[in-house]
């Protein structure tokens, strides 16, 4: 079975977050399943900045990183490949939202009597709960073209109940596919250096309003001096600009430290004794898996998929505008830590397999090509 995946940006283009590394994980997993066959076509956007460019990776299937001339994904060349892709594909699977090659990619597949599976990753949920968001005209009117040129058979593959019931609100009479991101979980991790004199909070992610770090900042400015924060990530360069600014007025309690990934990444997971994400809006969060897979303890909010963190013993999930941050930071610091991220570690390693994400994934492809898609939901 061959399966085309249509993206903006793929690996290495680690720049852009949590959805390359589990678009990478499908696609690596189903290259390797018998029967199946992978091609990605996306764009060489490795940043912001158009000289951003990847080097591309040794994969083992092909990807074809189209010139991107403008804006976020904008490559001409990726638009003149799609119809001999589309032609070849037996199911078509397309990423992200709100961007160039997603409604083109519907029309062909349409066109072609091609199934799709369409990854949203998060942005129709960001929209449905993010009133301030920018340009919500054009993502509404985006949102009704999508509705109108996708294929009838379409199926929207969202990563947790929370995000396909936003999701489908706003894309009707689309089946869905709830299928969780999985995670790396170490073979071995380092004797964390803990200390009872200190609690070293951890946040990475990328840095945007949505994400809560105004709030961390707050409750920085009232936790005890024993408190710090290490911050991992990048985002627009006035916004770092502001937050550096107001890192600079923490006496050294807060730093930020940019882009990680691959070791320097574990080895921050290691200095690290609590993982802190407020986020305003989540569709899955996969560095909150990364943090637990890391044996460190997680606090987020109930606007992200992990309200069983309270149950599993591994961190809290609370209401962020009726709550106190500072309060509850400083009440998970007194729980036994260690205790916490053991139990953390072993709920990854069960329920969020790459195998068992793979399989899902290999099921729903062969569902949609033979007889038919039944809601998945893993």
């Amino acid at each position: 079975m061959k399966i085309l995946h249509v993206v903006p940006t793929y690996y290495p283009a680690t720049y852009w977050g949590g959805p390359i590394w589990s678009t990478k994980a499908i696609c690596d997993g189903i290259a390797a399943t018998d029967g199946f066959a992978v091609k990605v076509l996306t764009s060489d956007a490795a940043g912001p900045a158009i000289s951003d460019r990847v080097t591309p990776a040794k994969l083992p299937y092909p990807v074809h990183y189209a010139y991107r001339l403008a804006g976020h994904c904008i490559a001409p060349g990726l638009l003149a490949r799609l119809p001999q892709a589309i032609h070849w594909a037996d199911v078509v699977h397309v990423t992200g939202t709100y961007n160039m090659p997603t409604l083109p990619a519907f029309v062909l597949a349409r066109a072609m009597q091609k199934p799709l599976v369409w990854s949203p990753r998060g942005a129709l949920q960001a929209t449905e709960d993010w009133l301030d968001a920018p340009h919500l005209t054009v993502k509404h009117g985006f949102e009704r073209l999508a509705n109108m040129l996708r294929p009838r058979d379409a199926v929207l593959h969202v990563t947790a109940t929370q995000e396909a019931q936003q999701s489908v609100r706003r894309l009707h009479g689309i089946g869905r596919a709830i299928i969780p991101n999985a995670v790396d979980v170490p073979d071995v991790i380092p004797v964390r250096d803990s200390s009872p004199d200190k609690c070293r909070l951890m946040f990475l992610s990328r840095l945007h309003p949505k994400k809560g770090l105004e709030a961390l900042f707050d409750a920085m400015t009232t936790l005890p001096p024993n408190f710090t924060l290490d911050i991992y990530g990048t985002g627009d360069a006035d916004y770092v600009r502001m937050l550096q600014l107001r890192a600079d007025l923490s006496n050294g309690r807060i730093r930020l430290h940019g882009h990680v990934e691959g070791q320097a990444k574990a080895t921050a997971f290691a200095d690290a004794d609590l993982f802190v994400l407020p986020s305003h809006s989540e569709n899955f969060g996969i560095v909150i898996a990364e943090a637990l897979a890391h044996a460190v303890p997680v606090l987020t909010t109930q606007a992200t998929p992990w309200e069983q963190l309270d149950r599993r013993g591994c961190g809290r999930c609370i209401d962020l505008p009726n709550s106190d941050l500072a309060a509850e930071i400083a009440a998970l610091a007194t729980q036994n830590i260690g205790d916490m991220g053991a139990r953390g570690r072993a709920w990854m390693r069960r329920d969020f397999s790459k195998p068992a994400m793979v399989s899902a994934f290999a099921d729903l492809y062969r569902d949609m090509l033979g007889h038919g898609f039944q809601e998945v939901m893993v």
